[in-house]
């Protein structure tokens, strides 16, 4: 593709495409310039450099959430919407999560998140600098969160490199903790309770059920302040 006929847009939605297959490790000009059937050279007419460009695909997934009206449906079924929209967001890119240790997004995507954020837990009666507390509060929780499925994609991705069976080496690893934990008694326990395999296989239960305590935790504080 030559040079003229690039276009930033095109440039980040191949660069997100190649970041959700071989993480941020795997994102280089080279390889995005064969993408893009152009030279690499020619991707650094649109933008600056490879900091750059990923600044640009994280702010322009951040699209991808779905921004609901607080005063319609309430700041708690907005809250949650916002957040459970984030999670999943960051689950189709994971590349996202282990990004934010070593670059500060910002941008309209972003923004747009932000902003509404704030107007959401005001909206549930806090105000100043607690509504930014408690926005970021739950942006932290969420982003703990996804962790879990950050670190398998890239754990895949390492491992297959290596010419391994991911699966099997996986299986070997978690057979070699259950091992481990089989010396410590609640450990033990909930490894032979039946309930340990409905946990194991419902990750989204936890996260659900870590946001309700949690915006449970916000509504009660506030109430709490009603009281007194």
């Amino acid at each position: 593709m030559a040079r003229d006929t690039l276009t930033q847009e095109h440039i980040v939605l191949t660069a997100i495409e190649l970041l959700d297959e071989e993480g941020l490790e795997g994102l280089n000009m080279r390889s995005l310039g064969k993408r893009l059937n152009s030279a690499a050279t020619a991707v650094y007419w649109h933008v600056k450099n490879k900091d750059n460009l990923v600044l640009l695909c994280g702010d322009h997934v951040w699209h991808e959430v779905a921004l609901p009206d607080p005063a319609a449906v309430g700041w708690r079924a907005a809250a949650t919407t916002l957040a459970t929209g984030l999670h999943a967001m960051l689950g189709r890119h994971p590349w996202l999560v282990p990004a934010f240790g070593t670059y500060l997004f910002y941008g309209p995507g972003k923004a747009r998140y932000d902003d509404l954020c704030l107007a959401v837990y005001e909206e549930a009666g806090f105000t100043g600098p607690e509504a930014d507390r408690a926005a970021a509060t739950v942006f932290t929780f969420v982003l703990g969160s996804a962790l879990g499925s950050a670190a398998t994609a890239s754990l895949n991705r390492r491992l297959g490199r290596d010419g391994g069976d991911p699966d099997e080496l996986i299986a070997q690893t978690m057979a070699k903790a259950t091992e481990v934990a089989q010396r410590f008694p609640r450990l033990r326990a909930r490894l032979e309770a039946p309930e340990s395999l409905e946990y194991a296989s419902g990750p989204e239960r936890t996260f659900e059920f870590g946001l309700q305590m949690l915006l449970g935790g916000l509504e009660a504080e506030l109430a709490g302040r009603g009281a007194r």
